[in-house]
């Protein structure tokens, strides 16, 4: 973790919770998370979680963020939300190109790119995940996906908006598996993000870029993880559900 770059706690709270239970647990993260100076908070409820949720934490140090967005304005898109819909519930962060929306729902790197573009278009914060499965990575694939769907999923952009970007590196086989990457993988992959944002876009643009880890994080391993000079948070998927364990994850030591 670089000092210069403040580390980012965001919980995935994926289809879970109710409005009603998103509301009293947001309630529960404000009381058992202190107002850290050093590092961010951010939760991403359901859509229809996002406004009960929203009046919570409002005003508080909890940031709050939305799993999935549609890239356009308005318009006839049965079952979508939009950016400006998102932003005017309070939504500061997108997660665009989830592991799970690629893989269930088809989404494709040019449909992510799209996806960040509309969401910095709204000057919000785009969090783009990108990794590899199982079977690519045991056939040394990994480093060639990630550089694939970084470069499309980046298509377009320039040295001035990618830093509103935060990259999430998600190995898919250690997503809800319970397995996690050794400290030495995640730091792998994220080394080598970080080089390809660099040669891409500048090494100064490179410093300021977050890289999250995603992938079966937990009180025993955030330590470890965060140790990692270019690992700079985490996206926090099933320990993000209960209170005493994010906020074990969001109290993570400094290195």
């Amino acid at each position: 973790m670089n000092p210069k770059r403040k580390p980012l706690i965001a919980g995935n709270w994926k289809m879970y919770k109710t409005p009603s239970e998103a509301s009293a647990f947001a309630e529960l993260l404000t009381e058992s998370i202190p107002a850290y100076t050093d590092r961010e908070i951010l939760v991403c409820p359901p859509f229809v979680s996002i406004p009960s949720v929203s009046k919570v934490i409002r005003g508080t140090h909890i940031m709050l963020g939305a799993q999935n967005v549609y890239p356009a304005l308005e318009g006839a898109f049965t079952g979508e939300v939009s950016p400006v819909m998102l932003k005017d519930a309070g939504v500061t962060h997108v997660i665009c190109g989830h592991s799970e929306r690629r893989r269930l729902f088809g989404e494709s790197n040019k449909q992510v790119c799209a996806k960040v573009r509309a969401v910095l278009e709204e000057q919000m914060t785009a969090v783009m995940c990108i990794g590899e499965t199982g079977t690519e990575r045991d056939r040394g694939a990994t480093f060639q996906v990630l550089k694939q769907q970084l470069e499309e999923g980046l298509c377009g952009f320039n040295s001035e908006n990618v830093p509103s970007i935060i990259i999430a590196y998600e190995p898919v086989w250690a997503i809800g598996t319970g397995k996690v990457a050794t400290p030495q993988q995640a730091q792998e992959a994220h080394a080598f993000i970080r080089k390809l944002v660099s040669d891409r876009f500048g090494a100064p643009t490179a410093e300021q870029v977050k890289i999250l880890y995603g992938g079966s994080v937990n009180p025993e391993n955030i330590d470890a993880l965060m140790a990692c000079p270019d690992i700079d948070g985490a996206l926090v998927g099933g320990a993000s559900l209960k209170a005493d364990s994010f906020a074990k994850i969001a109290g993570f030591a400094l290195p």
